[in-house]
């Protein structure tokens, strides 16, 4: 196999490791603030692809801009249901046992399931490709997809854009506070209860924009919430749970892993992201960029 094949299936696994950042990002943003290990991630994820084909479909009649608008309209619906969502369940639920949440976040799993199974079907659907981005330009005489590009290049952005709005806003600083100790964020007048409801919408949003992005590049089924979870926490495994950059770390790693486990051992892919994660566990079981629970 010559170089350019090569790097293009680095360049594919790249693409794949930033839609997980996106995913992982928002997963671990939820439980650094909130500690909640959210397993229904992936039904937010599965219901942002869902409701941007509804768009696409609803406004078929200007082809050249309706995917824009999925990816507008789509997270933002998403944000909104993860509001309702955290403020009616999972603020129930913060001071019990970690078996309650993992209860109520399988149960959501469930809902979200038969939600789509009851206003789309079991049906297999698609979107296409934008018509600005469904050209592909060589790499090493090789070629890679515009809209790939494109997804990593809008990944990065959002990627850059949660660090500054972590670490160089007064929003990041309260959010950051709260995770090390809530009381006092709450006693400084900071309303902590909506300030968990719009990290979880946030999280929320990350994950329907990842869900978003990826659609027009496989099909949006009912088992897209399940297969992504499965490698969205083997991300976070590996970064380390809770750390934006470690997101970023396992996401990339995770992704070309796959990418080149396809070339080596395609039957093998997925259990090659477990080998790596396992070993994570072994050598350091709080994430390669995690910190140890105190």
């Amino acid at each position: 196999m010559q170089f350019g094949d090569l790097f293009i299936q680095f360049l594919s696994g790249l693409t794949r490791g930033m839609v997980l950042f996106l995913l992982a990002s928002g997963l671990s943003l939820i439980f650094g603030a909130l500690r909640v290990v959210n397993f229904s991630h992936g039904s937010f994820y599965m219901l942002a692809a869902f409701v941007a084909y509804s768009v696409v479909q609803y406004f078929s009649q200007f082809p050249s801009g309706n995917f824009w608008l999925a990816l507008l309209i789509a997270p933002l619906v998403i944000a909104a249901l993860g509001w309702l969502v955290e403020t009616l369940l999972f603020r129930r639920v913060y001071r019990r046992d970690a078996s309650y949440q993992l209860l109520l976040t399988y149960g959501l799993v469930l809902i979200g399931s038969d939600t789509v199974k009851l206003i789309w079907g079991e049906a297999y659907r698609s979107i296409k490709r934008p018509t600005a981005l469904a050209w592909s330009f060589a790499v090493f005489d090789r070629p890679f997809p515009a809209y790939d590009a494109f997804l990593i290049l809008v990944a990065a952005a959002l990627g850059l854009g949660l660090w500054v709005l972590l670490y160089r806003t007064k929003l990041g600083q309260i959010i950051r506070a709260v995770v090390h100790d809530r009381y006092m964020v709450s006693a400084m007048g900071v309303n902590v209860p909506a300030l968990y409801s719009l990290v979880f919408a946030l999280g929320c949003w990350l994950a329907a924009f990842a869900g978003g992005l990826y659609a027009p590049m496989g099909s949006i089924g009912l088992d897209m919430d399940i297969n992504i979870i499965v490698e969205c926490f083997a991300v976070v495994v590996v970064g380390g749970l809770g750390s934006i950059s470690g997101a970023l770390l396992g996401a990339l790693i995770i992704g070309e892993v796959y990418a080149f486990g396809i070339l080596v051992m395609p039957r093998a892919a997925l259990a090659m992201i477990f080998i790596v994660m396992i070993v994570v566990l072994i050598l350091r079981p709080h994430g390669l960029l995690g910190t140890a629970e105190r």
